[in-house]
């Protein structure tokens, strides 16, 4: 029986093409003050520390359903509860915008990410990103300053999609850019659950770029991935031992 080539790979961003700077206290520390700042200049006051609470129950939520209701939605609800009613949407994209001016700031792009697409995109292989993400623009900025959009046939975030990584549909989304079945695709994660888990759930191939991971140690015996590698240079070797594979 002939070779059965896997020419489509689907990207995380964040932990896997991206990793932060730096601690990321000082940073949200940073963000919140600049969101709050810029509501100011409208007239709305809002305390730090109660954005920060909201958007943890939010995180929680979505970590039980896998949903994203995005960071514009949490806003924008607790503001109303705070009494802002009807808050124009340019003063909550402002607001937003300052936040993540300064949270991109502590996100660069990994040393071997541009060689490692680059030579994929030469070997044929076609490319796309589904990050799990509250806000889909702050995605697309980075992706148009780390200068690597051209090399991907699309850019998926959950808040565009509503789903978030594991849900099945997150990764339906992104493989019907493709018109492709699952078997016929690869993701490439560092989230044992998020990345790998789900892909596994949809009978795709999966490898875990581990020098980002954050695991328990019974995840590895729950979440098992097709192959690990420590770096995103070693996706091409082995990439070519699963089409080898494929009988």
């Amino acid at each position: 029986m002939k070779a059965s080539s896997v020419h489509h790979i689907l990207f995380d961003l964040g932990g896997t093409l991206m990793h932060s700077r730096g601690d990321w206290t000082p940073i949200l520390e940073r963000a919140d003050q600049a969101l709050a700042d810029s509501l100011n200049q409208h007239d709305i006051v809002l305390d730090t520390r109660v954005f920060r609470a909201r958007l943890h129950e939010y995180y929680d939520q979505r970590d039980k359903d896998f949903q994203e209701t995005t960071y514009h939605f949490v806003l924008r609800e607790l503001l109303k509860d705070l009494g802002y009613v009807d808050v124009a949407e340019p003063v909550l994209r402002s607001a937003l915008d300052a936040l993540y001016s300064v949270t991109q700031s502590n996100w660069m792009l990994e040393d071997d990410a541009l060689d490692t697409i680059q030579k994929l995109r030469s070997n044929q292989y076609r490319l796309g990103i589904f990050s799990n993400a509250g806000d889909d623009r702050d995605v697309q900025e980075l992706i148009e300053d780390f200068g690597i959009r051209s090399y991907f046939d699309f850019v998926l975030t959950s808040a565009s999609s509503f789903y978030r990584k594991p849900h099945p549909r997150a990764f339906e989304i992104a493989l019907a850019q493709w018109s492709i079945s699952p078997e016929e695709a690869v993701m490439v994660g560092d989230s044992l659950e998020a990345d790998i888990q789900g892909a596994k759930n949809l009978s795709m191939k999966s490898i875990w770029i581990t020098r980002r991971a954050q695991f328990k140690a019974d995840e590895i015996q729950r979440f098992k991935p097709d192959f690990s590698v420590r770096s995103l240079k070693e996706l091409l070797p082995t990439l070519e031992r699963i089409s080898i594979t494929r009988i």
